[in-house]
Order: structure tokens, then C-alpha cells, then sequence
């Protein structure tokens, strides 16, 4: 009879890997693998704390305990810079949000008949998982999903999927609907009426021809540091609370006490706004209703913010430019930052502090720096995306 086979490790879809590369599905790192196909529990299992586990498509690794999990965090940052054959001085141990802390999710409802399905879609599928419960969302967000599903009975077309964006800001929660009708004295009223039980910080809707902002009773807010940024709808924010003081601290750390910095990609002003005190920021970003949240939020707190609203990927900072900055954040979209990472690469600029929410892409980015003369001093994993494949860092290169 052959020995069961060790499953080593979590591919980045979830799989166990055992040591012949046979990925098998629900593997945890200690598990084994008989012949015969059974799957024997090892030591760093978890008993899943979802009903919806294994169906829906928001939570991949509940079945984890929290080291291995922290683990495969690690893990998945390493292999990407070994993939690369890119050396780090430093991979930290992961930093992982807790549950409960998702702070904005996108949900999917479809009606059928008087039947309303509000929830994640299941995996690898487009069927909507009913959600009943979530250890996921803050408190404060699911306990808007009954009373939204019930919402939906009335405007939600049938049989077409709505999209539901939900978002914690400073005043409340916020509520982006795509996709409903909301025809008629009766609709708009009951809108009004939802907003106001349920003290939304902001609704907006989408009936397909753009964004409208229904109920706002003052601008929405969210701060970085000391500064408020009115923030447009669904502006892209960091998953959790947690997450993005781990982010900002290993940028803070990166960077120390360089005069004036650049952030590219700065988006609303995570980073940009919480390093700016004392120091000289300038933030280039290519959404144009981001910077202009960031401009103002700069303007009227008197920070020294310069702005531009700047396509970084048709038009990336060139050397000139960037060697006016003793440091320069970099916070991407998942698909990397090649372009503007060629130039900084034949740059002069002492630190750079990139912050990314893919490994595979960083990696890439990173062989880049590297090869141009600088040095990949250390990494922080960070896990928001609790029990999620979904992996995110901040590093920190020198020259």
C-alpha cells in the first residue's frame, strides 16, 4: 500500500499542493492524500464559521486555521519574488485582518418572481448565494442586506442582476444601486424613506444612464490622518480599517523622514494625506473625480498637496521629475505599474515605498528595480481579504 501523500502547501487559488504538484481541493498544509483519494486532516485545519462556506464565492480558506493562513499570506509574496528570482532582505510576517472588519463590498441581487437573492455570487459561477449571514462585513453593512433584499422586492427588474455596492464612511454607511428602476412618486419616496431609517451617510442609483445621488444629508467623508477627503461614490477605499493602517505605517516606515515625496496612484489620498503633515507631497492620479476629492480635501485642510490629474500609464514620471523626490509611493492597480516602473528605475530617487495588491505583478515590477540598481529592502504581507486568495503588500527599495 503506497504512503499517503503531504499536502505542503495552498496554491494561489486555494488548492492544497502536495510534493509531486497534485493540487487537491480543501488541502490545508498537514492534510494527507491516500491513495484511494480520501483526504486525512492534518493539524491546521479550522471548522468553517460561515453556513454559506464552500458555495459562495466570497471566502475561499475558512476551513485555515489563522497561522497557516498567515502563512499562505507569506507564502504567496515569496514565491511570486521567487518566481521572479528577485531577493528580499526581509519578508515580515503577515498582517491579517480580523473578521468582521470588510468595510465595502460589491453584491449581486437577483429577483425572481417575489424572490430576492442578495449576496456574493458563487464561486467560479454567476449564481447569486443568498446571504443569510456574513463573518465577513462589518456589523454596521450586514445588517443593511435584509432590509435592502426587502428594498428590492419592489424596484429591482426580474430576472436581471442589480448591483449592490456597500461602503463605511465617516457619517455611515453608503449605498450605490446599478441596475433598478426606480420609476414614479412611490419608488422615489420609499427610496427616501430607506435612507433616512436606516441614517445612510449616502444613496445613490444607477438606472442606466449614470450615477445619481438620491439622499446625502452632508457631504461624506473619510480621513486619513487629521485630513477629511469628500470622498465621490464608491470611491475606491483599503477593504478594512486594519488593513490600511498596516499599509500606511509600512509606507510611513519606508519612507522615514524624506522632505518631499511623490504618490503615484494616489487615488482619494490614502497615503498622500496620512504622510503629509510637516512635508511636501505631490499625488498624481488618473481618476479624475479621485484627485479632485484629494485636491480639495488638500485645499481646505492647508496641507502642501500639489495634485495633478495625470495618466501614469500613457504618461509616467520621467527622471527629471522624479529626482526632485527623497522618496516615492507607489500604489498601483493590479496590473502593475511597468511603464512608470521603467523610469523610476533609471531614476536617482533614494527610497521607494510600493504598495500593491497583487504579488504576481509586484513581482514583476520589482525584477524591474532591482535590475535598474535597487535593492529590495523588505515586505510586509498584509491579508485583508480575510479567507481569501486575495493577497496585498507594502514594500519598501533603496538605492
Amino acid at each position: 500500500m503506497s504512503e499517503a501523500a503531504l499536502i505542503e502547501r495552498i496554491a494561489a487559488r486555494g488548492d492544497g499542493v502536495t510534493a509531486d504538484g497534485r493540487h487537491v481541493a480543501g488541502g490545508v498544509p498537514g492534510d494527507r492524500l491516500a491513495a484511494d483519494g480520501t483526504l486525512m486532516p492534518g493539524p491546521n485545519r479550522a471548522e468553517p464559521v460561515c453556513r454559506h462556506f464552500g458555495k459562495c464565492g466570497g471566502c475561499q480558506l475558512q476551513h485555515v486555521a489563522e497561522a497557516a493562513l498567515a502563512d499562505f499570506v507569506r507564502d504567496r509574496v515569496v514565491g511570486a519574488l521567487e518566481g521572479q528570482q528577485v531577493a528580499a532582505g526581509e519578508v515580515l510576517p503577515a498582517l491579517l485582518s480580523p473578521p468582521a472588519s470588510r468595510r465595502r463590498a460589491a453584491l449581486t441581487a437577483l429577483k425572481i418572481g417575489k424572490q430576492v437573492a442578495l449576496g456574493f455570487n458563487a464561486a467560479q459561477s454567476n449564481q447569486v448565494v443568498d446571504m443569510r449571514m456574513c463573518p465577513l462585513l462589518v456589523p454596521e453593512l450586514f445588517a443593511l442586506v435584509a432590509p435592502i433584499r426587502s428594498l428590492l422586492a419592489t424596484i429591482a427588474p426580474q430576472r436581471r442582476p442589480v448591483k449592490v455596492k456597500l461602503q463605511m464612511l465617516d457619517q455611515g454607511a453608503e449605498v450605490v444601486l446599478e441596475g433598478v428602476r426606480a420609476e414614479g412618486l412611490d419608488a422615489a419616496m420609499a427610496l427616501q424613506d430607506f435612507a433616512a431609517e436606516h441614517r445612510l451617510a449616502r444613496l445613490a442609483i444607477d438606472q442606466g444612464d449614470g450615477l445619481e445621488t438620491l439622499w446625502q444629508p452632508e457631504p461624506p467623508t473619510v480621513h486619513f490622518g487629521k485630513i477629511g477627503v469628500e470622498v465621490p461614490p464608491f470611491a475606491f477605499l483599503q477593504a478594512t480599517a486594519t488593513g490600511q493602517a498596516a499599509l500606511v505605517e509600512s509606507v510611513r516606515s519606508a519612507i522615514g523622514e524624506a522632505g518631499a515625496v511623490a504618490d503615484l496612484f494616489a487615488g482619494v489620498g490614502t497615503f498622500a494625506l496620512s504622510v503629509a503633515e510637516g512635508r511636501k507631497v505631490y499625488a498624481a492620479e488618473g481618476a479624475r473625480d479621485a484627485i479632485a476629492a484629494l485636491t480639495g480635501a488638500a485645499n481646505r485642510a492647508r496641507a502642501l498637496v500639489a495634485t495633478e490629474h495625470r495618466d501614469l500609464f500613457r504618461r509616467p514620471l520621467v527622471p527629471a521629475e522624479l529626482d526632485r523626490f527623497g522618496a516615492v509611493i507607489l500604489d498601483p492597480p493590479r496590473a502593475g505599474a511597468e511603464e512608470q516602473v521603467k523610469q523610476l528605475a533609471a531614476s536617482a530617487v533614494p527610497v521607494i515605498a510600493y504598495v500593491s495588491c497583487n504579488p504576481a505583478s509586484f513581482a514583476r515590477d520589482a525584477k524591474l528595480l532591482v535590475a535598474g540598481g535597487y535593492a529590495l529592502d523588505r515586505v510586509q504581507p498584509v491579508g485583508q481579504f480575510r479567507w481569501s486568495t486575495h493577497v496585498e503588500l507594502a514594500a519598501r527599495f533603496s538605492r
